[in-house]
């Protein structure tokens, strides 16, 4: 089992959009799909009882329930805001990789610069046996904060996948319990070309973990 852990401490990143799309891809492929929440505000737990019954099947983790029968081929799971120190270190061991969505605010980048210094020291990443990248969230890239963000990620010292846009499709999606990719590709074109990269890497990272 691959297991991608979305983390940031500062709430309101994006981790949930993350975590709730990235298992909505899988389950579109017809891949064994676990989504974990960590989070206490449970929002993605929410968002899968709201999937419908007619949209591929994404299973909620319950470490407390063993089962012989379903083998998950991906565990995504959407860490709490503050996530630190032991639980982080743990986490991340346990991951295959990590990514870190980021939105273009100054608190958002200031709380992110110090997380990044932080898994930057961990074990695992040190070791490459845990790979991290970044991830723009509602990105308006005709704005000036869109511009430091693009900065600032140059900088992180990770590798920066793609940048999301601020569209309304994310927020009607999760209404419904749906994910990008249970839409028609025909409406949602352009989000699709800029979540390219982030699955090309989840791909390639994942390969090479083998």
């Amino acid at each position: 089992m691959k297991t991608i852990l979305i983390a940031n401490p500062k709430g309101g990143s994006g981790k949930t959009t993350l975590a709730t799309n990235l298992a909505g891809y899988f389950a579109t492929r017809g891949r064994r799909v676990v989504l974990a929440d960590l989070d206490r505000q449970q929002s993605a737990v929410q968002w899968l009882q709201r999937r419908p019954y007619k949209l591929p099947l994404i299973h909620q983790h319950q470490p407390d329930r063993k089962s012989s029968v379903f083998d998950p081929e991906w565990l995504i799971a959407d860490s709490p805001a503050g996530l630190r120190e032991e639980k982080l270190s743990n986490a991340v061991k346990r991951a295959d990789c990590v990514i870190v969505p980021v939105q273009p605010s100054a608190f958002d980048i200031g709380a992110t610069r110090t997380f990044l210094e932080v898994l930057a020291e961990e074990k695992a990443v040190r070791k490459q046996k845990t790979f991290v990248a970044m991830v723009g969230m509602r990105v308006d890239s005709r704005t000036r904060s869109a511009a430091l963000l693009n900065d600032f990620m140059k900088q992180a010292g990770f590798p920066v996948l793609t940048c999301l846009r601020d569209s309304q499709v994310y927020a009607l999606a999760a209404e419904q319990g749906a994910s990008l990719f249970d839409i028609r590709p025909s409406q949602v074109a352009r989000d699709l070309q800029q979540w390219a990269p982030l699955l090309h890497w989840i791909m390639k990272v994942n390969d090479l973990a083998e």
